[in-house]
């Protein structure tokens, strides 16, 4: 068992704890006011144990009021994977923090599940789900002559030129000619989240959030860069405020 603290917010990661296989068991836990009437409420998953496996199944989140001890369960769709997470945070600007839940799926393209749930006033708002998230952010990635890789971001129209050019030269002869020209179509992809961080990028107390997404070329180990996708809270829903590709570098 690990704890550390985050501000008033005392995080416990649980996933270590053991309990008979087959029984639902807490796998995260904090503390913190996600009401909204500045008493400290418990919040929990739970999930069933794989047994000689690190995998939990049914991964349900739990709210117990600190005032009342009421216990709300809320299923999430999404809930199987490894090493679920919690943490709490202000990601609306309204004063009361929210539950933001990390599951991996166990993947080779190290995708992650999320969601943000907001709990004010004891009614529970999913405010991000990974799933709708992934299906709006879309990507073309296309090979073209003279060693460039091609990144259409569909929802905000930008477009983004990779370099390939001081790849190895193996690599760069499977898939051009000696003169840059394409030997044959290649186009890559863009995995579903694989990181989704809480940042407050303006220091005024209240969370933005940096999503990570793989540029992969032929395959998942051809890595090609990131999609870095910043967003915040705006109009009753989190919005793109920037974006940026990162490429890995070569050496010298």
């Amino acid at each position: 068992m690990s704890l550390y603290e985050k501000g008033h917010v005392i995080v416990m990661n649980n996933s270590n704890f053991s309990a008979p296989m087959g029984r639902p068991t807490i796998v995260a836990f904090v503390s913190g006011d996600v009401t909204g009437d500045r008493i400290m409420d418990h919040i929990y998953l739970t999930g069933t144990k794989t047994a000689d496996s690190p995998f939990i199944q049914n991964i349900t989140l739990h709210v117990r009021d600190g005032r009342t001890g009421a216990v709300t369960s809320i299923p999430l769709h999404n809930n199987v994977g490894y090493n679920p997470t919690l943490f709490l945070g202000d990601f609306t600007g309204n004063g009361v923090d929210e539950i933001l839940i990390g599951m991996d799926t166990g993947g080779s393209g190290g995708i992650i599940n999320y969601y943000i749930v907001s709990f004010l006033g004891n009614q529970a708002k999913i405010l991000f789900d990974s799933d709708v998230y992934n299906n709006h952010f879309r990507y073309d990635v296309t090979y073209q002559d003279n060693y460039k890789v091609e990144v259409v971001s569909r929802p905000n129209n930008e477009r983004y030129i990779i370099d390939l050019s001081k790849r190895d030269a193996s690599y760069l002869k499977e898939i051009y000619d000696r003169n840059g020209k394409l030997i044959s179509p290649i186009t890559g992809f863009v995995d579903p989240l694989s990181g989704l961080y809480p940042v407050d990028f303006d220091s005024n107390g209240v969370y933005e959030l940096l999503a990570y997404q793989k540029i992969s070329g032929r395959y998942h180990a051809d890595g090609l860069g990131y999609i870095m996708n910043t967003l915040g809270w705006k109009n009753n829903g989190f919005v793109l405020q920037e974006q940026y590709l990162g490429i890995f570098g070569a050496q010298l």
